[in-house]
């Protein structure tokens, strides 16, 4: 199992510790208790204690800690003394309530302000937090609930999107509505009309902070104490509940927040992740309240009510640091360079990216529309497994650039690329990307679930950890992530990544966003079906699709030919931006399409299927 560490990573991780704030300063810097990692077993902390109090010690009390604005127009903001206030008067509320150290706390809310308190507070208390995406639907929701045995839900009556309420109270009491466990709802109110729907369980928060005056410290917990549990977003099967340690995790996002987006004191930093995902775990609260940074929080999409609206909230507020998906930048490239260029961007100073490989036609258009060639970007990657940044331009490589790359790992990170065997392989080729040693930032398990963990991420290469990514190396030793590793096609006996396919398609000029799927061929075994969305300026035609089809076989080969491209207006994506492929797959098969609750635009499915069959109809009648 994963369980050697050099010297030198026992040296470098020792000496971040001694970077933070802990009730009790760790001796012990690491223990293998196989097959998971321990980090810092006899140190006490708390995470809140960390992120608001220590930068009260600091100086940091009047300095903003938490911008926030909403699609609607409304607006907050707290200074660290202000929400360290409101998250000590809400801890306070819940240990009365009960909530009191070792319990699990769902919270399903938007983004908004009393997400991050509420987080906040759990840690206070030591209760361990999990956040559900608030896209999520209520049988979604009752799962987690009933794999966690949580007695306390935190959410909101409404969350806000493209124009729409989401009813998230409403949510929760269908998905609570049988169950005999659930002690408490507390309810962030955004609506005149009272949320209330049960005297004796509800509360809001307005309601808790009157009733319960009053504030608490923070109560110091044990390094492996689980700060939280955030379930992963699978296809199908059991959701994963991931657990992330208080210790070992801080550290970690602390460590690598520090060596890659270099936070200034005067920095105000945006992270367009939700709060239900990882990245809205350790890159919009735990790392930058950590490092005493000025965070700014949005909620709405980035094209509501016009595509500009995050270039204007970047003038508005003066954002230094920007870190959001590469999905979001295409979407912003098909729209038009006139977008960005309306608004003045010039406070920016570093760009980071994360969720998915990005192309480096992507990149360079990231780096001169929005950067205007002076930013270095930051891409980044990780998992919601390995709790923080993996590989990135960094202090490291002194911030080395080049596009489409993640260039080299982390100050104590051991990456390699091998075959099946386990072997490492040359430069240039495509193999399984796995880390050889622990590091602080490793999750603890799946909740309930040891030995799934196991099966998935330190069976199949003993001694590593198995990303389930295909990657390669270039010759100066950096990092190319190609995609996930069951996100693989066999085309007459080849296999190629649908995102080395993708890849070569946003090569033309014209294509915005795409997206691959295999179906099965009876004679190649798959045949690869090809969906672009094309930039405002070009049109749709025969020609265009020979273009693109050539622009493949250049990049790749002839065996990939795309047995057909579909053009449509929109890829159906969750509200994360992340392209949802299995339905791409279930309209071309007519097969179900799932669980659809994290969709986001729902009439992308009917133009896809109607394209298709119009497609389908065209051939026939042609043949």
């Amino acid at each position: 199992m994963i369980d050697a560490l050099s010297q030198e990573a026992m040296h470098l991780w020792s000496q971040e510790t001694q970077t933070l704030d802990w009730h009790t300063q760790p001796k012990q810097t690491f223990t293998s208790s196989l097959p998971f990692a321990h980090w810092f077993d006899d140190g006490m902390l708390n995470a809140s204690y960390m992120c608001l109090d220590w930068q009260i010690k600091k100086g940091n009390g009047d300095k903003p800690a938490l911008i926030w604005e909403s699609e609607t127009g409304d607006t907050a903001q707290y200074t660290y003394h202000q929400l360290l206030t409101k998250v000590s008067q809400c801890a306070h509320g819940l240990s009365i309530l009960g909530v009191k150290k070792g319990d699990v706390v769902i919270i399903y809310m938007p983004m908004i302000p009393e997400s991050v308190i509420a987080m906040l507070a759990c840690a206070r208390l030591g209760a361990t937090h999990s956040v559900v995406f608030s896209g999520y639907s209520s049988t979604a929701l009752r799962e987690r609930i009933e794999d966690t045995g949580a007695q306390y839900i935190i959410t909101a009556d409404v969350g806000v999107r493209r124009g729409k309420k989401i009813l998230l109270k409403k949510a929760v009491d269908e998905a609570i509505n049988d169950l005999t466990t659930i002690k408490k709802v507390i309810v962030a109110k955004r609506e005149m009309e009272s949320p209330i729907t049960n005297n004796s369980r509800d509360i809001t928060f307005d309601d808790l902070f009157t009733q319960y005056k009053g504030t608490i410290d923070a109560v110091p917990v044990e390094s492996n104490h689980p700060l939280f549990i955030l379930y992963t977003s699978g296809t199908t099967g059991k959701p994963k509940g991931i657990i992330h340690s208080t210790g070992g995790y801080l550290t970690y996002c602390h460590a690598t927040f520090k060596w890659t987006f270099d936070p200034q004191p005067l920095d105000v930093y945006w992270c367009t992740a939700d709060i239900g995902w990882i990245t809205g775990h350790s890159y919009v609260v735990y790392a930058p309240l950590t490092a005493g940074t000025t965070v700014f929080m949005f909620e709405g999409a980035p094209d509501y009510p016009n595509p500009g609206i995050w270039w204007s909230l970047i003038e508005k507020h003066a954002i230094t640091l920007f870190y959001t998906a590469p999905t979001a930048i295409r979407m912003a490239i098909k729209e038009g360079n006139e977008w960005p260029e309306r608004y003045n961007l010039s406070s920016l100073r570093r760009l980071g990216t994360v969720g998915e490989p990005i192309n480096p036609d992507v990149w360079e258009w990231y780096k001169h529309h929005i950067g205007h060639d002076k930013c270095l970007i930051i891409d980044t990657f990780w998992q919601t497994e390995t709790g923080g940044f993996m590989i990135a331009p960094s202090i490291k490589n002194n911030f080395k650039q080049k596009a489409g790359s993640v260039t080299s790992p982390l100050p104590g990170i051991k990456a390699d690329v091998v075959d099946e065997e386990g072997k490492t392989v040359s430069a240039n080729k495509r193999g399984h990307l796995v880390f050889k040693q622990p590091w602080p930032g490793m999750a603890l398990g799946i909740y309930g679930d040891q030995e799934r963990f196991i099966k998935i991420y330190l069976s199949p290469f003993p001694s590593y950890y198995y990303t389930g990514d295909y990657a390669q190396r270039d010759a100066e030793g950096d990092y190319w992530i190609l995609g996930r590793a069951d996100e693989v096609l066999n085309i007459a006996g080849h296999r190629v990544g649908t995102a080395e396919v993708e890849n070569a398609v946003l090569q033309h000029p014209a294509v915005a966003e795409a997206a691959v799927i295999g179906t099965t061929d009876t004679i190649r075994g798959q045949a690869l079906i090809l969906f672009a969305t094309l930039k405002h300026e070009f049109q749709a035609s025969t020609s265009l699709k020979q273009e693109i089809a050539h622009t493949i076989k250049s990049q790749i080969g002839s065996f990939v030919q795309p047995k057909e491209i579909l053009f449509v207006e929109k890829l159906p994506k969750t509200r994360s931006g992340k392209i949802m492929r299995r339905v791409l797959k279930g309209v071309i098969e007519n097969t179900a399409l799932g669980d659809l609750t994290t969709l986001e635009n729902e009439g992308s499915i009917e133009e896809i299927s109607t394209q298709y069959h119009i497609l389908k109809q065209s051939l026939t009648n042609h043949h």
